[in-house]
């Protein structure tokens, strides 16, 4: 071969691969997703692993399980202690919403977010409120969201098909503890039921969503934590909390 049509050719060979090379290269991987990754892992972690999914369904399994027992062999009235947010429905969006706009939550964006009625079930809270009733129990949703925000819940459980007998939330501007409402409805002095009810499970995401318990329980040993698994059943919520 004349040895400029050689070096002609060679040419056309090198500039040929580079061109296939880089194909190649912006082919193979997808663009990468700026705004996704700027979520920290707390809420990446309830919003895409199956593993928080696989934790929800299981929790409500077991207080499923549990009060299945109950109904088969109680002779008293009996009802479930259930909280709201990131118990039976889903915040994330909002919180997804917060981290975008990179600000922590506000009263005012918060009632916003009651106001728009968009929380979602979680998995497996329907069903399990759902067989609560169909055995005989009855439920009292005791939430921290504040009175002026429980007609605007009330709509969401009922739009979402969420059943309850009693919805307890918090008096505007009045204590975010929860026992004095666990109190009355263990006393029948609530919309569950106006006799005497033994509580037979407290579901919820928060520590204090439980009896006379707070961070300072984890102090205590195994032996303070006697009761989950049993009566009490936790679900995981790494996006806020009193451990904050």
């Amino acid at each position: 071969m004349p040895s400029k049509l050689l070096v002609t050719f060679s040419i056309v060979c090198v500039l040929a691969c580079g061109c296939t090379s880089n194909k190649r290269a912006t082919t193979s991987a997808p663009p990468p997703n700026p705004a996704a990754d700027t979520l920290p892992d707390s809420l990446k972690w309830v919003q895409r692993s199956a593993e928080y999914y696989a934790a929800v369904i299981q929790t409500y399994r077991a207080a499923t399980a549990a009060v299945e027992r109950h109904s088969a062999v109680s002779g008293r009235p009996w009802a479930v202690v259930v909280d709201a947010d990131d118990t039976v429905i889903s915040n994330l969006q909002y919180q997804i919403e917060r981290s975008r706009l990179n600000a922590s939550f506000s009263p005012e964006s918060w009632a916003a977010w009651v106001r728009r009625r968009e929380a979602v079930p979680l998995p497996g809270a329907a069903q399990f409120l759902s067989r609560v009733h169909a055995i005989g129990g009855r439920i009292a949703i005791v939430t921290n969201r504040l009175q002026s925000e429980c007609d605007d819940t009330i709509a969401l459980f009922h739009a979402r098909g969420l059943q309850f007998d009693a919805m307890l939330c918090r008096a505007d501007g009045g204590s975010s503890d929860k026992n004095p409402r666990f109190a009355a409805v263990a006393a029948g002095k609530s919309e569950a039921g106006g006799a005497p009810l033994e509580i037979v499970a407290f579901v919820g995401d928060n520590i204090q969503d439980f009896p006379s318990l707070t961070q300072a329980t984890r102090q205590q040993g195994e032996a303070a934590f006697s009761d989950f698994g049993v009566r009490y059943f936790m679900l995981p919520n790494p996006m806020y909390g009193s451990w904050q």
